[in-house]
């Protein structure tokens, strides 16, 4: 089998964005700034990120905001506090929006209300955070979400946004262009994509939230934010992990259909290239199939040809014009949830921890990196990559649903088991253990552990 250039792989995911932040790569060397090293050379240098030393405990806690209590505790502008969540009450303001991409959009009006959480701890001094929300947007309304915090310094930041969403593109009839925000780094932190990264060795104390409600100026339409999270962590730069003891000591494997993203190979090139890249939006695919949900089929009658049509339809509702691909992790989370699940993205320390979710019939979308030589039957090697943990074998080995197919494009040749160890190298270190958790409310999470990670 011949080895496809990283950049074809997996052009769409982010996940390369921690090598190139870190300064560390795996086995192969430069071969991991193979996939993004267009959108790398925009960013800061990566000897500016502030690192955790090797061996120290990996911290990570989620905040979660959600139910009407949870929203009463914070700060309102403009905002109603509802049993669905918030939403515009009296706009306080406006705001003057205008679409990066394409250059010269025209610049709109916008009412705004806006909702500012309380003063967020986590335990330990952070150095990246992640937000993820699930949220309805109807026409004419979209959200921002940011983020500032106090250094350990006693500095307050300014505001960093974190994502600017709706839940379709223009064309669908949605107000702006999905997209993230270059060029807001400090000397203190900065945004890459989706996450927010302290730098020169700063870290934060504490931190806060902040949703920005949107509906075009005179119209009485509303976004509603039903769900608001924050994964807060410090990771230590370990170069690799221990394999951790399989706890569920059983085969179980959950029923999570498999599609390929090979198969939509030059699908809709506007969309990061094409089917190639479509890693995060195959895996959200896979995964929302398996609750029974997605686009109708009235929702997908204009992608041709109709193989496998929902993963096309889900590139280009998880595209984000800014980083020019599908891989933003929240804004998956965020397409998952418009379908009704309780989404969002986490850091996991262990393949133990993701035995919980399996045993409680939550499939777990896992970001991972690797040269072909590090992950056995991969038959690959990408700067980064998305693929559902769909269950162990009785040795406790990881089932996965890969949507690289082993480079073919079969979704017969979707589902692969690979070796513990080695998945976890290529999954813990690489990423941090970036997760994404998708599942009904029917359905409840497993008991989180002390330093709740979800």
């Amino acid at each position: 089998m011949s080895e496809r250039s990283l950049q074809d792989v997996c052009r769409s995911i982010a996940l390369s964005r921690r090598q190139v932040l870190g300064g560390s790569v795996a086995a192969g060397g430069a071969l991991l700034w193979g996939a993004s090293a267009a959108r790398a050379e925009t960013r800061p240098k990566p000897a500016r990120r502030t690192r955790v030393a090797a061996g120290a405990p990996r911290h990570i806690r989620f905040h979660r905001f959600e139910g009407i209590g949870s929203w009463a505790s914070g700060t309102r502008q403009g905002v109603a506090v509802t049993a669905a969540g918030l939403r515009i009450g009296t706009p306080t303001g406006t705001v003057h929006y205008a679409d990066p991409i394409p250059a010269g959009s025209p610049s709109r009006t916008y009412d705004v209300a806006s909702w500012v959480s309380p003063v967020q701890r986590s335990g330990f001094a952070l150095t990246e955070l992640i937000a993820s929300w699930n949220a309805d947007t109807p026409k004419g309304t979209w959200v921002q979400i940011d983020v500032r915090g106090r250094a350990e310094d006693g500095t307050q930041t300014g505001w960093f946004v974190l994502g600017r969403w709706c839940r379709n593109d223009p064309d669908q009839g949605g107000a702006i262009r999905r997209t993230s925000v270059d060029g807001q780094g400090t000397a203190y932190a900065t945004v890459w994509t989706d996450t927010l990264h302290l730098l020169n060795n700063h870290s934060m104390t504490d931190f806060q939230l902040r949703v920005q409600l949107m509906r075009l100026h005179g119209t009485s339409a509303t976004p509603t934010v039903r769900s608001l999270g924050a994964m807060a962590s410090a990771l230590p730069d370990d170069t690799t992990v221990p394999v951790s003891t399989f706890t569920l000591g059983r085969e179980r494997i959950l029923n999570v259909p498999t599609y390929s993203q090979e198969v939509h190979a030059g699908h809709y090139p506007q969309w990061s290239g094409g089917g190639e890249a479509w890693c995060s939006p195959t895996s959200s695919s896979m995964v929302l199939a398996s609750w029974g949900l997605g686009p109708s089929k009235a929702d997908l009658s204009w992608v041709q040809p109709p193989v496998d049509a929902q993963v096309d339809y889900a590139a280009r509702d998880t595209f984000d014009y800014t980083y020019d691909g599908c891989g933003n992790w929240p804004f998956n989370t965020a397409y998952t949830g418009s379908y009704g699940l309780d989404a969002f993205v986490t850091r996991l320390r262990s393949l133990a921890e993701a035995e919980a979710f399996i045993a409680a019939g939550i499939p777990v979308i896992t970001a991972v990196s690797f040269d072909k030589s590090e992950l056995d039957g991969a038959g690959y090697s990408t700067a980064g990559h998305l693929m559902v943990l769909v269950g162990f074998t009785a040795a406790g080995d990881p089932v996965m649903n890969d949507p690289a197919s082993h480079l073919k494009p079969d979704d017969a040749q979707v589902r692969v088991t690979y070796k513990r160890a080695q998945f976890e190298n290529v999954w813990i270190p690489r990423s941090g253990g970036t997760a994404y958790i998708n599942h009904p409310a029917s359905v409840r999470l497993p008991r989180a552990p002390q330093e709740a990670n979800w």
